[in-house]
């Protein structure tokens, strides 16, 4: 679950410092980046969710039953 949580941080704080740096090389084109953005921000998120859920759900299975 660490390794997932990290690899989230890592991917988000990524995607902002190159999101930053695009829109001020092109302010014009801060909207059309801004929603790609927010959508690899979100897939990045679901992928640790589901990580975590699955960590979860294997580090508390009943292995007897």
């Amino acid at each position: 679950i660490g390794v997932a949580a990290l690899g989230s941080c890592l991917g988000i704080g990524l995607v902002g410092q190159k999101f930053l740096e695009s829109t001020a090389r092109q302010p014009g084109l801060v909207d059309t980046v801004q929603c790609h953005v927010f959508l690899v921000a979100g897939v990045t998120d679901g992928a640790f969710i589901i990580a975590t859920g699955t960590g979860l759900w294997f580090a508390t299975a009943n292995r007897f039953g």
